[in-house]
């Protein structure tokens, strides 16, 4: 009987633990968005940011005029740190707000296609740095 128990106790943890870590792991876009988003991305953003969302190493120093390059957005500078909607604010309105050049994309693209985009660029992300986005509110504010 305590064998039984055990094993009931045992199979009960270890699902519970496969279900948490399945959900931690999910994530807003599906596969389908982020081929709609490569497309888009290569089209659109990748002769700053490159093809791989993975171009300007040096992000953090100002060119000689002041501003800031493109930093790379596959999660080895700082997009994971700005909720999904500010992405989308700067896509939308630029990088002049932040002193950088990027211009604005509310003329080219729409916000579904801005969706993707990010889809995209955040799919290089690995798992704990999406996990810290999401938990800092990635999706929420």
């Amino acid at each position: 009987m305590l064998k039984k128990i055990l094993f009931i106790l045992v199979f009960f943890c270890t699902y519970i633990f496969a279900q948490e870590k399945a959900s931690l792991n999910e994530r807003w876009y599906t596969q389908e968005d982020v081929t709609k988003g490569k497309k888009l991305f290569i089209n659109n953003c990748s002769s700053c940011h490159g093809k791989k969302a993975q171009k300007t190493l040096n992000w953090k120093r100002t060119l000689k005029d002041g501003t800031y390059p493109p930093p790379p957005l596959n999660g080895t500078a700082h997009a994971w740190h700005h909720p999904k909607s500010q992405l989308e604010r700067i896509i939308l309105n630029g990088g002049q707000l932040y002193d950088g050049t990027m211009p604005a994309f509310k003329n080219v693209l729409n916000k579904e296609e801005i969706s993707y985009i990010i889809s995209y660029f955040q799919n290089f992300w690995n798992n704990e740095i999406y996990n810290t986005w999401f938990n800092n509110a990635g999706l929420t504010r």
